[in-house]
């Protein structure tokens, strides 16, 4: 991964699978840490937010530091000289997966994923599907040897968590780890 500015922003992405809920903590802590955030949606992580939250895609927007409309491939973020810290997408669909790891992007989403690999810097798949058959396997396994950090939503009982925002907020934290970025309030496995 290539050295990059600490004040260089994290691009955001959120894709149509079900778990808006990460993109949303993810933005939260981020806005927390005053660490900024570029963020672009697809139409139908905007459905998935409002059947899945109480808010409505203007209400989330308001949480990152810059919006990009998924059509704007012609966007900073679209481009290799635009210098972040890397691209979390949360939730990432398998549609999202699949033309990051065929590098056939058909938007702004995927675009900038895609500069993100070509430009050496981090890419974390929080991918949402389940069962997975051969081609998504295969798919997976492509993205991870490009680079991409395959990083499915999973809960880590070990913590005994008590309600559904402690095991997002641990699920995010690391993945935020990933960009050395987790919160110091983090809960870790210590036995």
């Amino acid at each position: 991964m290539k050295k990059t500015d600490a004040k260089a922003p994290v691009i955001v992405g959120v894709s149509g699978a079900s778990g808006s809920i990460y993109a949303l903590r993810l933005l939260q802590i981020l806005q927390e840490m005053q660490v900024p955030t570029h963020l672009v949606m697809s139409k139908s992580a905007e459905l998935a937010l409002s059947l899945e939250t109480d808010l409505r895609a203007r209400d989330f927007k308001t949480l990152a530091s810059k919006v990009y409309k998924i059509s704007d491939v012609g966007a900073a973020i679209a481009s290799g000289s635009f210098v972040s810290r890397g691209m979390i997408i949360a939730p990432c669909s398998v549609r999202t997966w699949s033309e990051i790891a065929t590098g056939v992007t058909s938007s702004l989403l995927t675009r900038a994923a895609d500069v993100t690999l070509k430009e050496q810097r981090k890419l974390v798949l929080m991918v949402r599907e389940s069962p997975l058959h051969l081609g998504h396997l295969r798919s997976l396994t492509t993205l991870s040897e490009m680079g991409a950090v395959i990083a499915p939503p999973v809960p880590a009982f070990y913590l005994k968590p008590q309600n559904l925002e402690e095991m997002v907020d641990h699920t995010v934290q690391r993945v935020l780890d990933c960009f050395d970025l987790a919160p110091a309030d983090s809960r870790r496995w210590n036995p």
